[in-house]
């Protein structure tokens, strides 16, 4: 474990399925469980990433796909891929430029966009990336893939800090008390843990799309440009930053019924995999789903995909 607490378990309730509320499931009625358990490694407390797996987690216990299913909180994409190799998960979220191509990963759809933050209190000088160089930073916790996206883009843009590497609540705490004078993140937006901070700090978001060009040339076109609108933040203006397609990834022996029925729920489900307060761009629709590069469809989604959409 990481020290982020024990995993979330969602038992699955066969008997409340039986009854009216599997009317919920636009007709697909209570079936066998494909598995006896999926464990879903997520990610931080407060981040997108972990209430995703949380709403996922519910959707796929309302479907039936198991009879036992647990959210495993962890410091996000890097060590959710340890876990996923290490069979220590069934299911594991990642950011597209953290994994590996590799045999003994497969990809079960590209579910939204996460969004690198760069975050600065309103009352810091700080308005580009360059201007952060010499200061003292958090580039997001290890084991992140924030973390991996961060050091891409300041060795892209030449920007040399001192860097910590802390959890999303230690960032912002120190963000707050100005021990650091920036903080990387990658989620969603609003991230609920920086609204919560901005409704007391006032804060301003760092422009990155000066230097997606480059990420691109060197990195692949993984990268995209995507913007925060207004007022996600208390207070910020609207700015350009770096989106990286986030995967719902699993290991090829992951049995094709459920793959098959996983791939489902996210398409029938779509509306109820969205956290309450996301504004950014989701996919979780075929034309995005089915577009996982760098890492291949398993073979049970390709199934199910073509079974719905021809």
């Amino acid at each position: 474990m990481t020290g982020l607490g024990e995993p979330r378990r969602i038992v699955a309730r066969r008997t409340v399925l039986a009854g009216g509320v599997g009317a919920l499931l636009a007709g697909c009625g209570p079936r066998d469980a494909a598995v006896g358990r999926l464990t879903i490694a997520a990610g931080e407390a407060g981040g997108f990433y972990l209430e995703f797996a949380q709403l996922l987690a519910a959707q796929l216990d309302f479907a039936g796909v198991a009879r036992e299913i647990v959210v495993r909180p962890t410091t996000g994409s890097k060590e959710n891929l340890r876990l996923l190799l290490n069979r220590e998960t069934d299911l594991a979220l990642s950011l597209a430029d953290t994994v590996t191509p590799g045999p003994e990963i497969t990809a079960l759809g590209r579910v939204y966009e996460n969004y690198l933050q760069c975050v600065v209190r309103a009352d810091s000088p700080y308005k580009t990336l360059r201007e952060l160089a010499g200061t003292r930073i958090s580039a997001g916790a290890a084991g992140s893939g924030a973390a991996v996206t961060a050091d891409r883009l300041l060795t892209t843009a030449g920007v040399t800090c001192t860097v910590d590497h802390l959890l999303l609540e230690q960032a912002t705490k120190s963000l707050a008390e100005r021990k650091i004078t920036a903080m990387f993140w990658s989620g969603g937006v609003p991230t609920s843990t920086l609204d919560k901070l901005s409704r007391s700090v006032p804060l301003r978001l760092i422009p990155l799309d000066g230097w997606l060009g480059a990420l691109r040339r060197t990195y692949g076109p993984v990268y995209q440009d995507v913007r925060v609108p207004a007022g996600v933040y208390r207070g910020t203006t609207p700015v350009s930053v770096v989106g990286i397609p986030n995967l719902l990834l699993c290991r090829p022996d992951l049995p094709a019924a459920a793959a098959r029925r996983i791939v489902e729920t996210l398409v029938r489900r779509a509306s109820n995999l969205i956290p309450p307060s996301a504004v950014g761009a989701q996919f979780l629709n075929l034309q995005s789903l089915v577009v996982s590069a760098p890492i291949s469809l398993h073979p049970g989604a390709v199934e199910q995909y073509r079974r719905m959409y021809g």
